[in-house]
């Protein structure tokens, strides 16, 4: 790292210029954080260089802690200390002092010369290590010094803006299909083996012929030259791949190699909290700083990582397919082996039965006499379905050992269609119930399509989540008129259960966003269920670098009819109140530059509203000022609606006509309400209508709540846990929304929240920090028009806007009732 930088509080940060306040104060917890070992939530607004903070301090403190422990093991070394010093505890407390005095305890009734045996024993294993520990580490380091100053892999190619493959074997990679991929991938990597293998044994007898190729890049001593260039510095992938294909050598398991030596490691978050793939990955957590960034939606990250859903097809594509290959491989299969087979067979139908459907029938054409949603315990769900006899640990267990769901896909591709002449009448259903059989079939001349992954697979992610304990988690039975469409998934209700490793193994734990509230979800859902002590967790949030002038939030409790603005669901459809939003921008639109970011609660809700204003004229009275973009439902057409409405808006800008910008109607917890930046002319308004509450008649979310009232307990003065779920999920949605407008420190925005509701301190609360110190509530519609003016006359980019007088501004607000719009 650079040694330019700034020194806060006694500790040099390697900071490319100079830092904001926040950053500093910001750098600073996280350092105490990552030193004292505990878990932080740690909150700064998008726009005040929150990555950058969180990177250069935790990489300070990583700086100063392998210094630390240099200085420890050298003193060791030197003066032949006991092991209960300094490096033994340097995973927790890296300022250890080799000073220390040793209290090595004594074992109740043994000799004095067996408690010496041992210490001096500890003594010398500790000093071995430490001698094997330095050698290892100045290897690596001149390894990699040397490879620093070699060109022959330095050569890099341009960044290409869409991440490929790390595969570069092209025969591989051309198979398209990602579960085809890794078959091939792995069918040569054991090819490679066998082939090793059996030249080692070196016995002169005729060898069979390859039945597989070899990866060429599959070639150790190439890969371990790729792990040392990727120590060297920081690659993207696209780098990765063309340094692979140069030194012949697979890039992913060259990363992998790297992964034990790398000091920084970056993976998404499915790889990190699914222990299954963090082992596979060869990721260990123990001593390790965790840093989770982006990290609002962790919970639900958690929850649909360990979530599993399977379908009445999947089911039966499952059954048919595992039916056929027992049959085609019983002689040849271990008695214990068809035993599981047979028992995997036995879970599948009757997990089609308690949907009510038969293993034995069509699934697209068998119709479920009892329709509708219903949850059980995962108890009640083995015994209803009379699987409780069945030992689902050592079922999966087999599953993942075996690799059967593999084997099956592999068997699938290689036999495909069976010989109808060899079947008898319930084989040929079966073989109907092949993937691409359903329907019409396809011709000679048609190409097929890539076949999906083996379906035993899904199935695989939920029987392994029916081994949860009882208590977090639950079955819902989804049946949907037909067996096909019908399903049975997996709900977890305690995330807590799959972090708590992380937080247990972990050194520290950093958990950060630009929008955390509300925090108590983390606290309470995710913390303390986890078994944290309060005492170990630190909070962080810091305000905007933004003035205090660049930002209006403001609450409107009625609009310009004096109509008061409350958009329950009773209500919220309602003619007048459709009117009312209507009208509300229409006069928003007349003020504000530039863009206009619009949140409806729903798609359905919007679709409702823009139809609404289309019939009564509203629409039209809207397009005088701003061109109407909508927010798509397809995310493929997401970029083209985004790069139609930036477009307009910087058109109009330089235009000075009467349109003056671009209106996009919106969904909270659609496409633009996360990872979009609305920057600048783009968004100077946000406008939130109504409070976007989860559907609370759902039964998922109805469990989740009876779950939480029964597991937290119940503070005095406060909402039942199971209520505060609900405002929670609300708000962070909002929160998410209204985030998107100010992004830098020169930007400046509205943020005009419709409904009364979001004045009750309770939901003022749980708006971050930044929004909530600088909030207005407004009870009529002529002080929030008021106060809108004011900042966008101010601070206007457009040249139309100066030229307005302030008597038009004034004729633009006023009530457009139905008579006005005609």
């Amino acid at each position: 790292m650079s040694n330019e930088g700034q020194e806060v509080g006694g500790i040099h940060f390697p900071f490319p210029f100079p830092p904001y306040s926040i950053q500093k104060k910001f750098m600073a917890e996280l350092y105490q954080v990552l030193e004292a070992g505990k878990i932080g939530i740690f909150e700064s607004p998008t726009g005040t260089g929150k990555s950058l903070s969180l990177i250069c301090g935790a990489l300070s403190w990583l700086r100063d802690f392998e210094q630390k422990k240099l200085q420890a093991e050298t003193c060791l070394l030197a003066s032949g200390a006991s092991p209960s010093c300094g490096v033994k505890d340097l995973h927790r407390s890296p300022s250890s002092s080799c000073q220390e005095p040793c209290n090595t305890p004594q074992a109740a009734g043994e000799p004095d010369w067996v408690t010496q045996y041992v210490q001096k024993k500890e003594e010398r294993d500790l000093m071995e290590r430490l001698k094997e520990e330095q050698v290892k580490r100045r290897q690596r380091e001149e390894r990699l010094q040397q490879i620093s100053h070699d060109t022959r892999l330095r050569h890099m190619s341009q960044t290409h803006p869409l991440k490929q493959n790390l595969c570069v074997n092209e025969q591989v990679k051309n198979l398209g299909s990602v579960q085809l991929i890794n078959d091939r991938c792995m069918e040569m990597q054991r090819s490679k083996h066998e082939k090793k293998n059996r030249a080692e044994e070196d016995r002169p007898k005729k060898r069979r012929q390859e039945s597989q190729a070899t990866c060429p890049f599959y070639n150790h001593e190439q890969m371990q030259l790729l792990r040392d260039e990727i120590l060297v510095e920081v690659k993207d992938m696209e780098q990765l791949v063309t340094l692979g294909k140069e030194a012949c050598a697979c890039p992913y398991f060259g990363s992998r190699l790297a992964i034990p030596a790398a000091q920084l490691v970056v993976l998404p978050y499915p790889m990190l909290l699914h222990a299954a793939t963090r082992q596979a990955a060869g990721i260990r957590l123990q001593g390790q700083v965790v840093i989770i960034d982006e990290a609002h939606n962790l919970i639900d990250t958690i929850t649909g990582i360990h979530s599993a859903e399977v379908s009445g097809s999947q089911l039966c594509q499952a059954h048919s397919q595992l039916l056929q290959y027992m049959e085609r491989y019983r002689k040849r299969l271990k008695a214990k082996n068809l035993m599981y087979i047979k028992q995997i067979l036995y879970l599948l139908e009757k997990f089609v039965a308690i949907l009510g459907g038969n293993i034995k029938q069509n699934p697209s054409t068998q119709s479920i006499s009892r329709t509708g949603t219903e949850l059980k315990s995962i108890n009640d769900f083995l015994f209803q379905s009379q699987v409780d006899n069945i030992n689902l640990f050592k079922v999966q267990r087999y599953c993942e050992k075996s690799m059967i769901s593999r084997k099956l896909f592999g068997f699938t591709e290689r036999y495909g269609v069976v010989e109808h002449s060899r079947l008898s009448g319930f084989q040929h259903f079966l073989q109907s119930l092949q993937p691409g059989a359903i329907g019409d079939p396809v011709g000679e001349d048609q190409p097929s399509a890539p076949r999906p992954a083996s379906p035993l697979m899904h199935i695989e992610g939920f029987l392994a989540a029916l081994t949860t304990a009882n208590q977090d988690g639950r079955v819902v039975l989804s049946r949907q008129g037909s067996l096909a469409q019908s399903s049975l998934k997996f709900l977890l209700l305690n995330p807590a259960v799959h972090f708590a490793q992380v937080v247990k193994e972990c050194r520290a734990v950093v958990i950060a966003g630009g929008t955390m509230q509300p925090v108590s979800d983390f606290r309470d859902q995710l913390l303390a269920c986890a078994g944290v002590e309060v005492e170990r967790v630190v909070e962080f949030s810091c305000g905007h670098v933004i003035p205090p002038d660049n930002i209006l939030p403001l609450i409107i409790c009625s609009g310009p009819s004096n109509q008061q603005l409350e958009f329950t669901y009773q209500k919220r459809e309602l003619p007048q109140m459709m009117d009312e939003v209507g009208r509300i921008l229409c006069n928003l639109c007349n003020v504000v530059p530039g863009g206009v970011v619009c949140f409806f609660p729903s798609y359905e809700y919007q679709r409702q509203v823009h139809a609404h204003w289309e019939k009564s004229g509203l629409l039209t009275r809207l397009a005088v000022k701003k061109v109407i973009f909508q927010e798509p439902k397809k995310a493929s057409q997401v970029e083209q609606v985004l790069m139609a409405y930036s477009k307009c808006i910087m058109r109009c800008s330089q235009a000075g006509g009467a349109l003056t910008g671009a209106l996009l109607l919106s969904v909270v917890g659609g496409k633009m309400s996360e990872g979009i930046n609305f920057s600048d002319d783009l968004g100077r308004c946000v406008v939130m209508v109504g409070m976007p509450y989860p559907n609370i008649k759902s039964p998922e979310l109805q469990e989740k709540m009876a779950y939480l009232d029964q597991t937290l307990p119940r503070i005095p003065g406060q909402v039942p846990a199971g209520r505060a779920l609900v405002e929670n999920l609300c708000m962070k949605a909002v929160n998410q929304s209204i985030g998107r407008a100010i992004r830098h420190q020169r930007d400046f925005a509205s943020i005009v929240l419709l409904d009364q509701r979001y004045a009750r301190p309770p939901v003022l609360a749980k708006l971050p920090a930044w929004i909530r110190d600088r909030v207005e509530v407004k009870t009529t519609f002529g002080s929030a028009f008021a106060a809108m003016r004011k900042p966008h006359r101010e601070h206007t980019l457009a040249p139309v806007r100066k030229e307005q007088s302030g008597t038009e501004m004034e004729k633009t607000f006023s009530p457009l009732t139905p008579h006005h719009q005609a």
